[in-house]
């Protein structure tokens, strides 16, 4: 799997809630009833960063995720794309 754009607005699906866990986080989309879990505690900074930051970019920054750490927090970006549980941002 290829990483996703980080340049790009995104966002969690508005239908995702996000319930931290001493693991990282449980996400629960309630569209689909799928759950999620994140058992990296940075992911989650990532994932809450997104919804202020202009980027997802900026959101990994947010986190403190160094330059050689983004191609693999893209990855799991995309991951949580595919799944809805990220979407773009609409302008």
């Amino acid at each position: 799997m290829t990483g996703m754009d980080l340049d790009r607005a995104r966002d969690l699906h508005p239908q995702v809630s996000v319930r931290p866990e001493p693991f990282g986080a449980l996400l629960h989309h309630f569209g689909t009833r799928k759950l999620t879990f994140l058992k990296d505690r940075r992911l989650l900074a990532v994932v809450q960063a997104l919804a202020d930051a202009p980027t997802a970019r900026a959101a990994c920054r947010a986190a403190d995720i160094g330059e050689a750490e983004l191609p693999r927090y893209g990855r799991a970006l995309a991951a949580l794309a595919e799944s809805s549980m990220v979407v773009g941002r609409a302008s």
